[in-house]
């Protein structure tokens, strides 16, 4: 019995090591099944363990108040590239290639898309003038950010307040 559960251990350990490293556009397409089946669009995130501005995304974006929201309106994906060292490991293969297909090579970390259910692009982590928003944090940012979620989800007034009041960052 003991060797059982070590097997069985390893084997979810394994597992978990697996899901980490699958290829992007296996993790794309499950996001396409998904949002065709929910009728709902893709919200896809690139980033690195590394990034801090990255993080601040992840967690505004599941924090209790706005997490409900983001589920709602997306099936959300998360594409790990530009990883170092011994963090190499832990990204998707072929994540920086999908991420260049969408002009964001040079963009900086997070960058991220909306994707409909069919792929197509419906915004893009580009400000007006062509600089990667990443992780809004200043009030046009968020403006801009907020603006890109409303045409891409039909978010509503309140679902955008709250979510601008959770990304400003606030001045200490």
């Amino acid at each position: 019995m003991k060797f059982f559960k070590v097997i069985l251990v390893a084997s979810l350990f394994l597992f978990q090591l697996n899901a980490a490293q699958e290829k992007a556009d296996t993790e794309l397409n499950k996001a396409l099944t998904a949002a065709k089946a929910q009728k709902k669009n893709i919200l896809l995130v690139f980033h690195a363990s590394w990034c801090g501005w990255c993080k601040l995304m992840e967690k505004n974006m599941n924090l209790p108040e706005t997490k409900p929201i983001f589920d709602k309106k997306f099936v959300t994906t998360y594409i790990d590239v530009q990883e170092r060292g011994e963090k190499k490991k832990l990204e998707n293969p072929g994540g920086q290639e999908l991420m260049n297909k969408y002009k964001g090579e040079n963009a900086g970390l997070p960058f991220w898309l909306i994707l409909n259910p069919k792929g197509e692009v419906l915004a893009d982590s580009f400000d007006g003038k062509g600089d990667n928003l990443g992780s809004p944090a200043t009030p046009d940012e968020v403006a801009t950010f907020m603006a890109k979620l409303e045409k891409s989800s039909k978010m509503n007034k309140e679902e955008l307040l709250t979510i601008q009041k959770v990304f400003v960052k606030k001045d200490k």
